[in-house]
């Protein structure tokens, strides 16, 4: 199978006004990417995939890097591990690309780990549960926010509103499970009780039974639902359509896209959870230092592909600028050292937050780069701290 894109853009000109070095002898850059482009992730994949062509193209057109043009080449595992794990084995042993911005969601990240440890091929993820980086492994690195930073926000608002027993429901999908393992283990800290747990699988289509359980469960104030794809959406409605709304029901920020709302209608309204800064990025104030780079993002998205912009092409922007501020200050195309600087990365202002980066922490976001948000008139509205 053919890549799904390979960019062969050479600028004439241009080489001469970028620095210029021995190690840098090639004249390509080549990075790769393997993304759920389609199948049951491609609201995650999708956005991923024009994010990282629309910005290989202006970086290109900028002189690339070092001179040198970028080669992005991308494969679309259609959200299936195997697959994934062998298109990472291609990446490495046929395209021999120098570094990887991919893995749409964790299932695909973590069946494609052991490919570029053992290449020693720094590999930047796009999906979200700790495991990918907790315990640290040295050639990966991930730009989302994890799944036990949701939990702890969601938390956090909960404790704020003297919300403390509080029901799961569950998607049995890599994210969901983890997630779900994350809330139960953090929900002490913040002295939160879960009373009642519920889970449901990525085909289910109907959630009313486990809701109806959770309904008849005394003492339940919140519900919190970790997942992501259609299933939350149906979780939201079935809520609605069993009249729980009265009962807070939190989501993940497996959902921070605008086809959530779509898909989960009126009966999204006030539903709240935990979403990067790009989501009500016109909402901030002007002194926030993230502003430019999420309204920029925006606009550049929604100007080139007519759709709305996520948080998930948000974190392929991350991912890919992460890469390739390292790969500068690496001054070389070689994995080991562009591993080093990718490692050392200082307060890099992305569209999930600042990230500083460490050998101890190959995220490099704290709880304060995650916004809670809340559903209102079918949009993202920013919930002031306190409320």
């Amino acid at each position: 199978m053919k890549p799904t894109s390979a960019i062969r853009l050479l600028l004439a000109g241009v080489a001469g006004l970028a620095f210029a070095s021995p190690a840098l002898a090639q004249q390509t850059v080549k990075i790769g990417s393997v993304l759920s482009v389609t199948g049951p992730a491609s609201f995650l994949g999708e956005p991923e995939d024009k994010t990282l062509r629309m910005y290989v193209d202006k970086i290109n057109a900028a002189g690339g890097i070092g001179g040198k043009k970028v080669e992005l080449i991308i494969y679309d595992d259609g959200g299936d591990a195997n697959k994934a794990r062998t298109f990472a084995t291609r990446l490495i042993e046929d395209d021999k690309v120098v570094a990887m911005a991919g893995g749409s969601t964790t299932g695909t990240t973590m069946a494609m780990i052991p490919v570029f440890e053992e290449a020693q091929v720094p590999f930047i993820s796009l999906a979200g549960a700790v495991e990918i980086i907790d315990p640290v492994r040295k050639y990966v690195f991930k730009t989302p926010h994890t799944d036990k930073m949701a939990c702890e926000k969601i938390f956090e608002n909960l404790k704020q509103r003297k919300l403390t027993d509080i029901a799961l429901i569950s998607g049995t999908d890599g994210f969901g499970a983890s997630m779900k393992a994350q809330c139960v283990k953090a929900a002490p800290n913040y002295g939160i009780k879960i009373i009642t747990e519920e889970s449901y699988g990525p085909r289910d289509s109907d959630m009313t039974g486990q809701l109806t359980k959770i309904k008849g469960t005394p003492g339940v104030q919140a519900v919190v639902n970790p997942g992501f794809g259609q299933g939350p959406a149906i979780v939201t409605r079935n809520y609605a359509q069993l009249g729980m709304t009265a009962t807070p029901l939190y989501q993940s920020h497996g959902v921070a896209s605008k086809s959530f709302i779509e898909l989960a209608g009126p009966a999204a309204e006030g539903v709240r959870l935990p979403a990067a800064a790009l989501l009500v990025g016109d909402k901030l104030p002007d002194g926030d230092p993230q502003k430019k780079v999420v309204v920029d993002y925006k606009k550049t998205y929604e100007d080139g592909t007519k759709q709305p912009v996520s948080t998930f092409g948000g974190h392929a922007y991350d991912g890919l600028f992460i890469l390739v501020e390292a790969m500068k200050r690496a001054n070389s195309t070689d994995p080991k050292k562009i591993r080093d600087e990718i490692e050392k990365t200082k307060g890099f202002v992305g569209t999930g937050g600042i990230v500083t980066m460490s050998p101890t922490d190959h995220l490099g976001l704290d709880l304060s780069a995650f916004r809670m948000l809340e559903i209102k008139g079918g949009d993202w509205s920013l919930i002031k701290p306190g409320a």
